[in-house]
This record gives structure tokens, C-alpha cells and sequence, in this order.
């Protein structure tokens, strides 16, 4: 049995006996090895960071591209609820057109143009003399319509009543009050609507001789 109060007290040596109930000292971590754990701690906060960012930007991304969508399909439902405006084919009235030299003879029927002014004019006739609106003229284009090259023949009753109506909308001036005007229609048959003829045409016509002297339309 060993006793911790012991002592070797031989002649000629003294020897301290080692501290048998004091606890062993435990030498510290090599200095590398705390290093080494203490970085490692530091590249694992790194990573998690850098995911953070990673996950943080993906999150951002996705928000935006959400906004992006709802503000498209907000813009669509919008223009999807506004009453498309008319087009060229739809339009029974526009500017007058205005020709460089005046008169012109022999022009066809389906080259007249909104405004045009007639001298002697015949509705049946496949051309006509196209004057100044200022000289002498017995009818004047005030209206038009063109159906879509894609639409199949309306019919005449179809087609008398668009000329009815753009008629009704040509907007006139006040000089009509100096003439004893009609109105007339001129319209497609099947055959010239096969050869591509799809507009829809109102007159103002003097019932004898030229004899308005400027335009009827604005």
C-alpha cells in the first residue's frame, strides 16, 4: 500500500517521491491543432454565408420574375378590355386623299379616292374624270369601305346596307344646304368581289349638271 505522505529519507540521498494524489498535468492541444480546428470553424462560416447569398439572390430572382409576369398579364387584361381600334378595312371615313395633278381622266373605279371630286359623273361608268373640287362637278366620294381580303361575299342586302350606314356617318359641311343633293351607294358584285374588289363606296351626287363648286367633306 502506497502512502501519499511518504518519504525516502536514505543517507547520503534525499528523493521527494512523486505527488501520487496530486492529479497528472495534461499537456495543452499543439498549437496546429487548434489552428486547424479554428479555421475550419471559419470555412464553415464562409459556406454558410456564401449559401445565404445563394439563397437570399434566388429568392430575389423569383420575386422579380413574378413581378415581371403579374405586370405582363396586367398590360394584357388591359389591352384585352379596351375596344381595339379600327382598322384600315373597318375605317368608313379618313382624311380626304389629295392628287398631285388635276384633272385626271380615265380613272378606274376602284382607284378612287376618299374626296375625289367628278365632272359628268356616271355610277355606272368603270372610270371617271376626277377634277379640282373648287371647278364645276356633279359628285364627290364621301365615304368608303373595305371589307377584309380574308372575308367571303356578304351578299347584296349585306352589302346595300353597309353602304346605308357609311352614308349615314360621312360627315358633311355645311354647303350641302346650297345644292339639291342624293346620296348614292356603289357597291361589289360576286364576280369583281372574286377579282378582289372589296370596297364599299357613298356619293354625294347634284341631281343635274356640275354644279358644286367646292368640297363637300371636310
Amino acid at each position: 500500500m502506497n502512502d501519499e505522505n511518504a518519504t525516502d529519507t536514505s543517507a547520503g540521498d534525499h528523493r521527494t517521491s512523486p505527488d501520487v494524489g496530486s492529479p497528472p498535468a495534461v499537456p495543452p492541444p499543439p498549437a496546429s491543432n487548434t489552428r486547424r480546428t479554428s479555421g475550419h470553424n471559419s470555412e464553415q462560416n464562409q459556406t454558410l454565408l456564401k449559401v445565404g447569398f445563394v439563397v437570399a439572390g434566388v429568392v430575389l430572382l423569383g420575386l422579380f420574375i413574378w413581378w415581371l409576369a403579374s405586370l405582363i398579364a396586367s398590360g394584357n387584361e388591359q389591352a384585352a378590355n379596351q375596344s381595339p381600334a379600327p382598322t384600315a378595312a373597318e375605317t368608313a371615313q379618313s382624311a380626304p386623299a389629295t392628287r398631285s395633278q388635276l384633272p385626271q381622266d380615265g380613272v378606274s373605279a376602284l382607284d378612287y379616292q376618299l374626296g375625289d371630286c367628278f365632272e359628268n359623273f356616271d355610277p355606272e361608268a368603270t372610270d371617271s374624270r376626277v377634277v379640282a373640287c373648287t371647278t364645276g362637278h356633279s359628285a364627290q366620294l364621301v365615304a368608303l369601305y373595305r371589307y377584309p381580303e380574308s372575308d367571303s361575299y356578304p351578299g347584296i342586302a349585306a352589302l346595300r346596307q353597309k353602304g346605308r350606314e357609311i352614308c349615314q356617318d360621312a360627315g358633311l359641311t355645311e354647303a350641302v344646304a346650297n345644292y339639291a343633293l342624293m346620296q348614292r351607294n356603289a357597291y361589289p358584285s360576286d364576280t369583281s368581289w372574286e377579282k378582289g374588289d372589296r370596297r364599299v363606296d357613298c356619293y354625294v351626287t347634284a341631281d343635274k349638271g356640275n354644279i358644286i363648286m367646292e368640297s363637300l367633306i371636310p
